[in-house]
């Protein structure tokens, strides 16, 4: 009779919480504690100022980093480092943002460039005396 709309599902791991394996979600999780693994999530990932996720891999649809990410990223949207972030890893992402003061090392790469218009030429070097072979 009455269709009711189902909540979004949340996974909440909380601040004193530490969990240690695999970890598979579908919705939602947002990140308080601390994780050590492999995270897959069918959805939105989101790591507090207070959270911790480190281990081989990270997927998610879309990331946003307040504390600490350790991990290989694959985001199929969009990877957001807030101030407080520090990401250490290998990212491949649809789009990113970076705020002033994230740190971040390792490789990044987005698939976004289609955006992008093509270079009509490459830019000359000025400055050189030598030929390039």
């Amino acid at each position: 009779m009455f269709k009711r709309k189902s909540a979004p599902l949340l996974t909440y791991i909380s601040q004193k919480t530490e969990f240690e394996g695999i970890l598979h979600a579908e919705g939602m999780l947002r990140v308080d504690g601390i994780i050590h693994g492999t995270v897959e999530i069918q959805g939105d990932l989101e790591i507090s100022a207070t959270g911790l996720v480190e281990g081989p891999e990270v997927r998610a649809t879309n990331i946003i980093v307040q504390g600490v990410l350790k991990a290989r990223v694959h985001v199929e949207g969009k990877l957001t480092l807030s101030r407080t972030a520090r990401l250490e890893g290998d990212v491949v992402a649809g789009s990113l943002e970076i705020e002033s003061g994230a740190y971040y090392t390792g490789y990044i790469e987005t698939r976004d460039a289609k955006t992008l218009p093509p270079s009509p030429q490459m830019p000359e070097l000025y400055g050189t005396t030598e030929s390039l072979p």
